[in-house]
């Protein structure tokens, strides 16, 4: 049997002020063609169908257009489940009815929820739904005191839902979680992931989805194995943040045999723009190519730069953010310095200068800083005056 694994396509999703529709489109085209040549006999998707609860109206559209394209148009079952962003009573609605034309969703947890069973010629494959639900969901539905965490509450799930798996099948679990090998944090989030719980508690043990020929979760936006090369995420279609500048945005194809081995291929999603950081001085990116990417600017201007934005964005107008990278300091150390209220207003100013840009200011800095204060110093001693005359 071969399917597609994907998940957290976040539609509607908002980065920077943008709005990236177009660009998940864009790439769910692809998505779709790749599953009008391959015929996959599913696909997964593994929560965060939409980036928020109240999806707006675009993004509801564009799920409907896609959905409909592979259910209806192409023929293929899709299997999703709920995850952290998503609103688990919308997307199950209509649940029960749209089985029967092929989409199956699991938005909300049910006691005794019965797998999603597909048959290829080596005979049946059983998919189970498990959507994410804070443990305390979970603690109330089985009536269960020892979940108090995300790793007890699938330990519960699995329990229930998946405790005796018929041996004459092949298992394929779906979830949306933060797992990890040993239930310890690992270097796979990015910024655009939106925390579970506080603290360990959210870490959930690859371990218990040893039973499962194929394990295919979300949550985490890079692509990779979790412990155990059958136990994967598929990652996003698209870089969400900074943070996934360096991702290889694509969904997985899983071909499982008849005896239950696995094959995994990453596919590739071509972006309509790209994610990506730039940096330099000013002077240098305004002689960089034109570019319609997302960028990350960082300037590297030791002097203030007046109106970075619009300057950057004669040459990247998709410019998403602009920052500043202080200088560090030249001997690499970090003394206290004189305590401020010790430090005449010269004294301060080039122990900041020192601070800000690794060195000590020029004669001519120091002469314009001068000059400025004793601007200031007069308007202020004017404004006394006038005040006293009152």
């Amino acid at each position: 049997m071969k399917f597609f694994h994907t998940a957290d396509w976040h539609l509607g999703k908002i980065v920077q002020g943008v709005h990236m529709t177009e660009d998940q489109s864009h790439v769910l085209e692809q998505l779709t063609e790749a599953a009008r040549t391959e015929r996959p006999d599913a696909i997964i998707i593994a929560g965060d169908l939409y980036d928020r609860a109240v999806p707006p109206t675009d993004a509801v559209r564009l799920l409907d257009d896609v959905l409909s394209e592979i259910v209806l148009g192409l023929g293929i079952p899709v299997i999703a489940v709920s995850g952290n962003h998503d609103s688990p009573n919308r997307l199950h609605f209509g649940s029960g009815f749209m089985k029967e034309k092929g989409f199956h969703m699991t938005g909300i947890l049910e006691p005794d929820a019965a797998p999603v069973i597909l048959e290829d010629e080596h005979g049946e494959v059983h998919f189970h739904c498990v959507p994410f639900a804070d443990p305390s969901v979970v603690r109330a539905l089985y009536d269960d005191d020892t979940v108090t965490n995300h790793d007890e509450a699938m330990r519960c799930l699995l329990e229930h839902r998946c405790g005796d798996l018929d041996p004459a099948a092949r298992h394929v679990m779906i979830g949306h979680a933060f797992v990890t090998p040993g239930a310890e944090p690992e270097e796979n989030t990015s910024t655009s992931e939106r925390p579970l719980s506080v603290g360990g508690a959210e870490y959930v043990d690859a371990g218990r989805f040893g039973k499962f020929h194929y394990t295919a979760l979300g949550h985490l936006h890079r692509a990779h194995a979790v412990g155990n090369p059958v136990v994967r995420y598929s990652g996003s279609p698209l870089k969400y943040s900074i943070s996934e500048e360096t991702h290889n945005k694509g969904f997985l194809c899983v071909e499982l045999d008849g005896e239950g081995q696995i094959s995994v291929k990453h596919r590739p999603l071509n972006p309509r723009r790209d994610m990506r950081t730039v940096e330099g001085t000013l002077v240098e990116i305004l002689e960089m190519p034109h570019s319609e990417d997302y960028v990350f600017v960082r300037l590297l201007d030791e002097t203030p730069v007046l109106y970075p934005m619009e300057r950057v964005r004669s040459v990247f107008p998709n410019a998403l953010h602009v920052s500043r990278v202080m200088p560090v300091r030249s001997d690499g150390t970090d003394k206290p310095g004189r305590r401020t209220e010790e430090m005449d207003d010269a004294a301060m100013f080039r122990a900041f200068h020192e601070e800000i840009t690794g060195s000590a200011p020029d004669e001519e800095t120091e002469e314009l800083f001068r000059s400025v204060l004793d601007e200031l110093l007069a308007d202020e001693r004017e404004t006394v005056k006038e005040a006293v005359k009152r």
